[in-house]
């Protein structure tokens, strides 16, 4: 397969200070990385987008790059409990550099893909425009206002300062990358390739490619179209050329079609990709190069069959995700966003609801590579507000261009499968909903007419069937915690497709056996897959005695994030993950956790979006002689359970059951061990033995060796262990981290959503046993060596590579 597609135009060269010098007859980079070397202040400065503007006592710092999750979570700041109490505010960032005199006659633009929010930009000194919509890509024309030869400055005001925006962590500040474009004055257009295979089948395949050439020149030019296919091992595996004849200031775009024999196709188990190469010709010379990678795959929707791929029916095991990255808040890092991937795609699912907004590149290629699909969600709400200062204000006039940003950037990638237009809108009362959605869906269509769209509906009174108007324009209606509806509806509607765009963790059996039973229900996506910085409170359990109620009902500091995810913000899989894997996959069949006891005189209460505190624990100190609920999730008709050898008991776990046995056990420590049970032979076992007094810290990167590339990650899991290296649940040891060699401590964190600690930081609590740190690289190759320490513990160091690749 092929790795970051996107970076391939041609060898990429780093803007990585003040000059960059570049050979008249060198080849000049089409997209060139502009991240690093940038100057910060947090704060207002008038002034700071003139070129002269003296910024030396501003800090230097590389994109991508969050402030707010560099300040203090504190009550009174204004994004509250929606933004999980994290500052916001205004910030500036400046970045000189030097354009060389070989660029002169070329078109240069810069491309933003994402900055949190009302960002304006200047160059040397002249504003190019505001973007509000912190979610989407966007660009400016810089050729007019450089100085070739000479230093320039790049200026960008980012305001969020207007608070509340946003109904969930946000982030603050150029939190994705940055590119700088240079191109022929004849060239492609920024999404100017568009891929479509509209004829698929196991022998051959036609590739339709739509690519929009752009002359902007005062003069008529003739150029030629030369487009390629390339198979994962960049073979050739189909060509076609176009005389194109453009006359001044003009665009066109060009239709070509190539046939492929016996394609290797996009499925989620073998995510086979290809790339399109296009290339301008002027003069047998090559004037611009543009590789674009896609996989060649159908996608099929009906009352009938469900959703299928490839004409299989699939069926969908979603989940919802925000974008933030826990402890590197915003900041989209492409490892971070690969890791997210990753850790969803292991926990069995098999899509993503971009829940509720376009997320980063680099999210949407690991899901191409890694065979996990997607609906691409444009907005949280359209003219009528949630939040004083959200999408609304900005609606009527940005709508078009945010959502043509979305579509035109993302269209080619095999991972998509549905557009989103919007969440729990809330005019969904109203006639002019309707209109609204008939419009948003009108602009999908005419841009990509390959995929359907939907959005999330929901209602919390009597009121659904008033929504059959606003279904209707919808290619599929997106339920939100309705589910249970789909059967009537499906009477008085035959016709409609359906997808539960958001459920409760807790329902997922339930889900499930609607999603198995009925075709017209193509998939369950649960609230969430991940935990979540900001809607604090969202999914917790409390005690008898504590703030009691739902996350929107009181202010909940110190919760300042969602722990409604499988995942937490370690990357640790909750049981509910394994449990719902177990239903949809046949890649774990036993698994076996304990419920938390209640002590005497405090007991747990739920939220809607809870489950019950469930860890994989046999550790309890303080219950011996007490009985303690032990859960056995289980794809074999029977299940036993032992405690030190001892059986406890058999029980059934077939559907009827639920898959789920509960026992009841008196807590003694030991070995407890679950046993699946098919034709009275135990085939599988699984334990959990009591742990002893923390002994030892373990170090577990995901990576050991990274780029030197000043952007490259490595996630290391921290466990507190017993003597024999057995993982400690109940130890909170406070853990101080130090760093040598070539990286930058990144975000620590531990899932506790009620710690105060900072994310940017030297230490943390370890929390049920683990902590996380996060290290970056610099651009220095060289051991990056992490020290871990804790009081009455032996200081252990995790050694990371940084190289060059």
């Amino acid at each position: 397969m092929l790795k970051y597609s996107k970076y391939l135009s041609i060898a990429m060269v780093f803007f990585t200070g003040y000059v960059m010098s570049v050979k008249a007859q060198d080849i000049i980079q089409r997209k060139q990385l502009f991240d690093y070397r940038w100057k910060f202040f947090l704060g207002d400065s008038p002034s700071a987008g003139t070129k002269d503007f003296d910024d030396k006592s501003w800090r230097y710092l590389d994109l991508p790059h969050d402030w707010s999750i560099e300040g203090k979570l504190d009550p009174k700041n204004p994004m509250g409990g929606a933004g999980g109490y994290f500052p916001a505010g205004i910030g500036w960032y400046r970045k000189k550099f030097d354009v060389p005199l070989a660029w002169k006659g070329k078109c240069i633009s810069i491309y933003f893909e994402g900055v949190y929010m009302n960002s304006e930009v200047f160059i040397n000194g002249k504003s190019l425009g505001v973007h509000p919509y912190g979610y989407t890509t966007f660009s400016y024309d810089l050729t007019p206002y450089l100085d070739f030869g000479r230093g320039n400055v790049l200026s960008v005001k980012v305001d969020n300062s207007k608070q509340i925006n946003c109904r969930w962590y946000s982030g603050s500040g150029i939190y994705r990358h940055v590119w700088m474009i240079v191109t022929n004055p004849l060239h492609v257009a920024t999404w100017g390739v568009n891929i479509t295979t509209p004829q698929v089948s196991g022998e051959k395949a036609t590739v339709k490619i739509k690519t929009l050439v752009k002359n902007e020149t005062d003069l008529p030019q003739k150029v030629i179209l030369k487009t390629q296919l390339l198979n994962a091992n960049a073979v050739n595996a189909g060509i076609d050329q176009t005389d194109v004849e453009l006359l001044a200031k003009s665009e066109q775009e060009i239709d070509q079609n190539l046939t492929v024999l016996k394609p290797l196709l996009w499925t989620q188990e073998t995510p086979n990709l290809y790339q399109v190469e296009v290339q301008v010709l002027k003069d047998k010379n090559i004037i611009d190069d543009i590789k674009t990678t896609f996989g060649i795959r159908s996608i099929k929707f009906t009352s009938e069959n469900g959703f299928q791929l490839n004409g299989k029916t699939v069926k969908i095991n979603g989940g919802c995700v925000h974008h933030d990255n826990g402890c590197l808040g915003a900041a989209a890092f492409d490892r971070a966003e690969v890791r997210r991937v990753e850790l969803l795609k292991s926990a069995g699912f098999n899509a993503i609801r971009t829940s509720h907004n376009p997320p980063s590149e680099a999210f949407l290629d690991a899901c191409d590579r890694l065979g996990m699909m997607v609906i691409d969600e444009s907005f949280d709400g359209w003219r009528e507000s949630k939040t004083p200062f959200d999408y609304s204000v900005y609606f009527n006039e940005w709508w078009q261009r945010d959502l043509e940003a979305m579509v035109l950037r993302d269209r080619n990638h095999p991972s998509i499968i549905v557009w989103s237009i919007g969440n729990e809108i809330i005019e969904r009362k109203k006639p002019e909903a309707v209109e609204t959605a008939k419009m948003l869906v009108n602009c999908l269509h005419k841009n990509d007419p390959t995929r359907p769209v939907t959005s999330a509906m929901t209602t919390w009174d009597s009121g659904w069937e008033i929504f059959d108007p606003l279904f209707a324009v919808h290619d599929i209606g997106g339920y939100n915690y309705q589910l249970h509806r789909a059967p009537s509806d499906h009477v008085r509607v035959p016709s409609r497709v359906i997808v539960q765009t958001e459920s409760y963790p807790r329902d997922a059996f339930s889900n499930w056996e609607m999603v198995q039973d009925h075709n017209y229900i193509i998939g369950d996506f649960v609230w969430t897959a991940l935990d979540y910085l900001g809607e604090s409170g969202i999914g917790r359990w409390y005690y008898s005695g504590e703030k009691p109620g739902e996350h929107w009902e009181s202010d909940l500091f110190p919760w300042h994030a969602a722990y409604c995810g499988d995942i937490d913000l370690t990357g640790w899989r909750k049981p509910i993950s394994h449990y719902r894997s177990m239903l949809y996959n046949n890649t774990e069949k036993l698994y076996m956790a304990v419920r938390e006891p209640e002590h005497d005189t405090l007991k747990i209460k739920q939220t809607l979006w809870s489950v019950w505190p469930t860890w994989e624990s046999w550790t309890w100190p303080g219950y011996e002689g007490k009985n303690i609920q032990v859960e056995v999730y289980s794809k074999y008709p029977k299940v036993r359970l032992y405690l030190n050898t001892k059986l406890i008991g058999e029980q059934a776990t077939t559907e009827e059951q639920q898959f789920k046995a509960t026992f009841t056990v008196p807590y003694t420590p030991g070995l407890l061990s679950a046993a699946g049970v098919m034709d009275n032979k135990e085939l599988e076992t699984t334990i959990l033995q009591t742990s002893g007094n923390a002994a030892s810290i373990k170090l577990i990167p995901d990576r050991t060796k990274i780029s030197a590339d000043g952007q490259d990650l490595s996630f290391i899991t921290i466990e507190v262990t017993d003597k024999n290296g057995k993982l400690q649940p109940n130890a909170q040891n406070q853990l101080q981290f130090s760093i040598n060699g070539p990286g930058v401590i990144a975000g620590v964190d531990n899932a506790d959503i009620k710690d105060l600690d900072p994310y940017i930081g030297n230490a943390r609590k370890a929390w049920h046993g683990r902590a996380l740190v996060v290290i970056r690289s610099t651009r220095n190759v060289g051991d990056i060596k992490l020290k871990v320490s804790s009081q009455g513990l032996k200081d252990v160091v995790a050694v990371i590579n940084s190289e060059m690749k």
